[in-house]
């Protein structure tokens, strides 16, 4: 079986670093934010070249703790894609916020920038681009839009982690970054966990009082806040990890790269795309198919896993039309949605086996 992401090889291939990790933070007895966490977050604000990044318990508060650093409230509007996980749109959703959605472009999976300034409204606050697959979305535009209207910008950089744009490493162009380290992530814990990166301190500030019960003087709380953060065993283990992030996405570039080469000659499906100024680093290998039903299951019938991200757009989700009722038409994601296929992505995806799969592929399209 090809696994769409094989955790165990990287394990194995890291186990003593790791063992002895977690080992040194059961020996330490610091489990809440101890110094694994704190030198995590020192490691990732450096990688990133900025002077704050906070732990956090999960991808999603990273976001919900963004917003509401960043100020959004309820009756705000927050402009977002619909071609994406829900996390991006419900942490919009739980401040009681209206999350308005803008299409994508069918190259890249990403908003169009072009659509976005047609969305704002005076109740618009931010803007949250998705850099999705690990490809950055196009945020001089974007940037450009905020400016203009004073909007803050959040970037989802969930499964962009040490992608660029133009040269700069997604998280760091917008008024926050926002991480998760779920399993199958680039960089990836073995659990629950996410970040918060920024060059703002008030932000900084902010989410560092709300992840802790909205304190920051021990039994003083100056606002509401939340249980969110990120544990000391997950940041030990990051922290092995995050020394071959780049070696990580180069394998994953690769990878990606074999796949394009073994498929060039299939009229019948749409490769994925790198924009320019762009460094894609593969979190998914996303291919587009009208035939994408028969391919999902010439996959299975070899044992090779398939994944379809994402299968409803977030304007169509039940959730969100019982909220805000039904939503306009927006015929690109709602295109992809019904093509859009991902194969198997991870470093350590040998060259035999992404021939394998594009043999199966090349064979049933």
């Amino acid at each position: 079986m090809i696994p769409m992401v094989d955790l165990k090889r990287q394990y194995h291939a890291l186990k003593t670093e790791i063992d002895a990790a977690v080992a040194d933070v059961l020996e330490q007895t610091q489990f809440i934010l101890g110094p694994n966490v704190a030198n995590l977050e020192n490691e990732v604000a450096a990688y990133h070249g900025l002077p704050y990044a906070i732990g956090v318990a999960n991808g999603t508060d990273a976001l919900l703790l963004a917003l509401r650093a960043c100020g959004i409230k309820a009756g705000d509007e927050v402009i977002t894609t619909p071609f994406t996980f829900i996390a991006t749109a419900e942490v919009v959703a739980e401040l009681n916020a209206k999350p308005v959605f803008a299409d994508i472009r069918p190259d890249t999976f990403n908003i169009d920038s072009r659509l976005i300034e047609e969305k704002i409204t005076k109740k618009t606050k931010a803007i949250i681009p998705v850099h999705l697959f690990g490809q950055a979305a196009d945020m001089k535009t974007i940037m450009e839009i905020a400016g203009k209207y004073q909007l803050k910008v959040i970037e989802d950089c969930a499964q962009a982690f040490g992608a660029r744009y133009q040269g700069q490493l997604t998280g760091t162009i917008g008024d926050a970054g926002c991480f998760s380290f779920f399993p199958s992530k680039n960089l990836g814990g073995y659990g629950d966990g996410g970040m918060v990166i920024t060059q703002n301190e008030d932000i900084a500030r902010q989410i560092k009082m709300l992840r802790n019960h909205g304190s920051s003087v021990r039994y003083h709380h100056a606002a509401v806040g939340y249980n969110s953060r990120l544990d000391e065993i997950q940041a030990a283990i990051l922290r092995v990890k995050l020394q071959r992030i780049n070696q990580y996405n180069a394998s994953r570039r690769r990878n990606a790269a074999a796949y394009c080469k073994a498929m060039d000659n299939n009229k019948n499906i749409i490769l994925p795309t790198e924009a320019a100024g762009c460094e894609h680093v593969y979190h998914q290998f996303t291919i587009r198919s009208g035939n994408r039903d028969a391919l999902a299951e010439a996959l299975k019938e070899n044992n090779i896993a398939s994944a379809v991200y994402y299968p409803v757009p977030l304007h169509q989700q039940e959730v969100f039309v019982k909220i805000y009722g039904q939503s306009a038409k927006l015929a690109q994601s709602e295109s992809c949605a019904g093509e859009v296929i991902s194969l198997p992505m991870f470093p350590e995806l040998t060259y035999e086996e992404i021939r394998f799969i594009a043999d199966v592929i090349n064979h049933v399209s």
